[in-house]
């Protein structure tokens, strides 16, 4: 067969450093995925993430453990019960998806879309650092209509205070990390309430927020590190109002889009998020996020340097990917 898969490591640097509450970032390391057939190529990006236990070892290892059954014609829908869900799934289900569009001359977006794919709305990130410099970038970016500002300390209040400030028109969310605890949560939301935030993505750690099923939620709770399944949904409806789908959690496009679904059919508002990216992993994400509440998918816009061709960004507007790239 003439079908072959291989993966390879790469970096890339970041525009100044990136911070969030368990460190900071100068460059990323992601994984890329290219499944050949016949001279064609199809592409997935993933980032392996270190809260999730991955490394770029074991991704890769995970990732060339499934070369031969890909070579012997392994689809997307046998793919989810070969590979565990992940970052190592993501590249090869997203390599999957972006092979079939160029054979079949069919665009990804046709399997699942009622129509082609439009421009939409992106969170640009405002990195954790002290209020004063948190407030300095969000004034150079106070034009967008939607940031995202990194929190997660044990008092944010002069952040929260500083941003809102800063972008007194902006919608803002609020991206915890995990950082908050129950002694300081109801404050910082009776803040945010206050401020108008529009949302509050993941304040109490994974595997210890039910806390939050116990109080009143002034401001819309996202689960971001909580939520990796699509049978963990129903038992986080008692404290979460929303959900944050990352290809890289779910392991690909296949699986995100049943999670998409079956979060509708709880009633989640639903966000589509990203890792620290390149546009090859942003491109199946900008589909999937065409009809959702809150798309964060600004990752190239933090970068030094991209991909070739990579996503066009028309300030916060992310256009669809163009085939050269993906799908």
């Amino acid at each position: 067969m003439s079908r072959y898969l291989e993966a390879t490591a790469q970096i890339f640097p970041v525009a100044g450093s990136f911070t969030i509450s368990r460190g900071s970032r100068t460059e990323i390391h992601v994984v890329t995925c290219t499944i050949t057939d016949d001279g064609v190529q199809g592409q997935g990006e993933c980032v392996p993430y270190a809260r999730y236990g991955e490394t770029i070892e074991g991704v890769l290892a995970d990732i060339d453990a499934a070369a031969k059954a890909i070579a012997s014609g392994l689809d997307r829908e046998h793919l989810q019960q070969a590979m565990k869900p992940g970052a190592a799934r993501n590249a090869v289900d997203c390599a999957l998806w972006d092979l079939e569009a160029k054979l079949s001359g069919r665009p990804a977006f046709a399997h699942f879309l009622p129509s082609a794919p439009k421009p939409l709305m992106t969170a640009y990130t405002i990195s954790l650092a002290d209020a004063q410099t948190m407030a300095a970038k969000t004034r150079e970016n106070a034009h967008r209509p939607l940031l995202k500002i990194k929190t997660g300390t044990e008092d944010d209040e002069e952040r929260l205070r500083a941003v809102r400030a800063a972008a007194p028109d902006a919608a803002i969310i609020v991206d915890a990390n995990e950082g908050w605890r129950e002694d300081n949560i109801e404050h910082h939301m009776a803040v945010a309430a206050e401020l108008g935030i529009s949302l509050i993505e993941q304040p109490l750690p994974a595997g210890n927020d039910a806390f939050l099923a116990t109080i009143k939620r002034p401001v819309a709770i996202c689960a971001d590190e909580s939520v990796h399944l699509t049978r963990d949904l129903a038992s986080l409806r008692d404290r979460y109002d929303a959900i944050n789908i990352k290809l890289d959690k779910t392991g690909g496009l296949t699986e995100a889009l049943v999670m998409k679904q079956e979060a509708e059919r709880l009633g989640y508002q639903i966000m589509v998020g990203c890792m620290l990216g390149t546009s090859l992993a942003m491109a199946p994400a900008v589909l999937l996020a065409q009809d959702v509440a809150f798309a964060d998918l600004d990752g190239p816009l933090l970068l030094a340097r991209d991909r070739e061709p990579g996503l066009v960004y028309d300030g916060s507007l992310v256009h669809p990917p163009q085939q050269e790239l993906w799908g």
